[in-house]
């Protein structure tokens, strides 16, 4: 009825063509209103934009104001790349910059690793920390790559090659070292245990502090201190170092060392938890006192997330629990074989630098893990820095294996047997806990679903 109306009002259009404008329509089209620039009349600034990415919560550049000195929240990559060319223009065509400048494979390879770092430091991604600025963790996580690749490259070479490389690197490097042994005079004795304390101990207990903070569970923090010492027992026929009296074992490093680390580091995990952040730009700060407070906290977190492993409530929590902790066994066992099979000492630097930046690489690591675990819906990959981290204990693992063979003696039975004795228990408790009540819930749902009558 509408197309018959349209075609005795003007025959010459078609069904499907378009009608005039009416007579009362203006000759002119009315000019639609501007745009009004900006979020609600409001100027959007750089530092305002929405940059959080689809499958992470992770908001890069959360503070919407100068956090200490506003220059280092502006964009400066031409600047940086012009920086970074002109420095590394100079240090090429000048001779007695440094004082090992005739040496162009150890400066060329310094020169290669700061330039990937300047790299990474403008445009990786942003982890979920904040704090002292998101370039600091970008550079962090540049190392851990630069790591991997080193670890993929000695991957490739044998054992020889790989210490006469490391001079390179340490001309003190490339002698063997002998292992020393805690186990010569086990008596309980209180000189024998004064000249068992040692900076060892110190170490010991950072490194627990560290772990505390990473972690963030007494429990987890128990299960790898005990797993650790554990595995000590399993490996001291490989390693001479490992061989330590039950007291030093058990008292001194668990009791004492690795509880005084790990209490101390929940407590500041507690501090920091109810700790009240207000966060205020220098600019809003008045005062000298105040001012010199608010850039020395720039350094602490910008707020404090408690981790909800939730390790009974399903199976896929329990599974990356136990992967959890399995990597970080793997990541405080494998140095000692490294330092070892590349005869280094234990207080070498590059020993102490690996240890250190795998504290800085677990801290983001661990909070992507516990964020992909507890909310998937949102984070729906593995963040960046667990899976390098993952990569990298991973690659670590494997260049032992294969610089290690025939180096170290076979396992005795009697480990092979306690070890097949944990992993029992562990698959049973798996099975106990979630296997068994799904069947029950499947057999339970079949008897209470209603039978098709018979025809």
């Amino acid at each position: 009825m509408a197309f018959a109306l349209q075609d005795f009002e003007n025959p010459n259009l078609s069904p499907t063509s378009p009608a005039e404008d009416s007579d009362t329509a203006p000759m002119y089209p009315i000019p639609e209103p501007e745009p009004i620039p900006g979020l609600h009349g409001v100027p959007v600034r750089w530092y305002d934009a929405d940059r959080t990415e689809p499958y992470t919560k992770i908001v890069p550049f959360q503070e919407k104001h100068d956090t200490s000195v506003e220059f280092f929240y502006k964009p400066v990559t031409l600047s940086a790349l012009g920086v970074g060319l002109i420095v590394l223009a100079y240090v090429a065509t000048t001779q007695d910059v440094l004082e090992e400048g005739q040496d162009k494979r150890r400066v060329g390879t310094y020169a290669a690793a700061a330039s990937f770092l300047m790299f990474s430091m403008i445009q990786f991604r942003d982890g979920p920390f904040i704090r002292p600025h998101p370039a600091f963790w970008r550079v962090v996580l540049g190392i851990n790559l630069l790591y991997e690749l080193a670890l993929v490259f000695l991957l490739f070479q044998d054992l020889d090659s790989a210490r006469s490389m490391m001079t390179y690197l340490d001309p003190n490097l490339g002698v063997p070292l002998p292992e020393k042994n805690y186990a010569e005079d086990c008596a309980l004795t209180p000189k024998n245990i004064w000249n068992a304390l040692d900076i060892f101990c110190l170490a010991h207990t950072l490194g627990w502090f560290g772990k505390a903070m990473i972690l963030r569970d007494y429990w987890f923090c128990w299960i790898l201190s005990i797993a650790f010492e554990l595995a000590e027992y399993s490996l001291q026929h490989q390693l001479a170092n490992f061989a330590e009296c039950w007291w030093d074992h058990w008292i001194l490093d668990v009791l004492v060392c690795n509880w005084l680390g790990t209490y101390l580091g929940m407590k500041v995990c507690q501090y920091l938890e109810v700790k009240p952040y207000e966060w205020r730009g220098i600019r809003q700060t008045r005062g000298l006192r105040s001012k010199a407070r608010r850039v020395l906290s720039q350094f602490s977190p910008h707020d404090f997330t408690a981790f909800k492993w939730g390790t009974a409530t399903d199976f896929t929590h329990f599974f990356s629990v136990v992967l959890l902790l399995s990597v970080f066994l793997a990541a405080e066992l494998n140095p000692f074989y490294l330092k070892t099979l590349l005869w280094m000492e234990p207080d070498h630097p590059f020993v102490i630098s690996r240890l250190a930046f795998v504290f800085l690489w677990a801290l983001p690591a661990v909070r992507e893990l516990s964020q992909y675990i507890s909310d998937p819906r949102k984070a729906v990959r593995m963040g960046q820095h667990v899976w390098l981290l993952l990569a990298t204990i991973v690659t670590e693992l494997l260049v032992i294996k294969k610089w290690s063979k025939g180096m170290f003696e076979p396992f005795p039975r009697n480990v092979k047997w306690g070890w097949t004795i944990g992993v029992t228990l562990l698959v049973s408790y798996t099975i106990i806990q979630f296997a068994l009540p799904e069947v029950r819930k499947y057999v339970s749902n079949q008897k209470n679903r209603p039978r098709a009558k018979a025809s």
